[in-house]
């Protein structure tokens, strides 16, 4: 798939998703676990561009338990809705990720396009050409 039409591709799931409200992941600021919160305050953990969670910091086993919990009931929505969407999984994150990124808070660590993590300012958080 060229870059363009991949771009196209996603820019489509990204608004089918939208309109039809199924962009979402588990653990959203309403249900998260104390322990996520407050690893995600501060700053040991961040959303990656690939619609999962990452470590900023090693992390303690048992944040490694409860991030990687986060991961597997995110990649199942993202399967789910991927089919549903006729899209990849992949490709269901990455539009996930994106989303995901643009919503973080000041504050709040987030995977640049560099690979590097990056603490969210006022502004725009930096974005993945791929995203829509």
């Amino acid at each position: 798939m060229t870059k363009v039409s991949m771009r196209k591709s996603l820019a489509a799931l990204a608004a089918t998703g939208l309109m039809l409200g199924t962009i979402a992941v588990p653990a959203t600021a309403q249900n998260r676990d104390p322990a996520y919160a407050a690893a995600r305050a501060a700053g040991q953990v961040g959303e990656k561009m690939d619609g999962y969670l990452g470590y900023v910091t090693p992390p303690a086993p048992a944040l490694r338990a409860v991030v990687e919990d986060i991961n597997i009931k995110r990649k199942a929505v993202y399967a789910e809705k991927a089919q549903a969407n006729k899209a990849t999984v992949e490709e269901y994150a990455l539009t996930s990720g994106c989303l995901l990124i643009s919503q973080t808070k000041p504050g709040e660590k987030y995977q640049a396009p560099d690979g590097s993590w990056q603490t969210r300012s006022a502004g725009a958080p930096l974005r993945d050409s791929r995203c829509p």
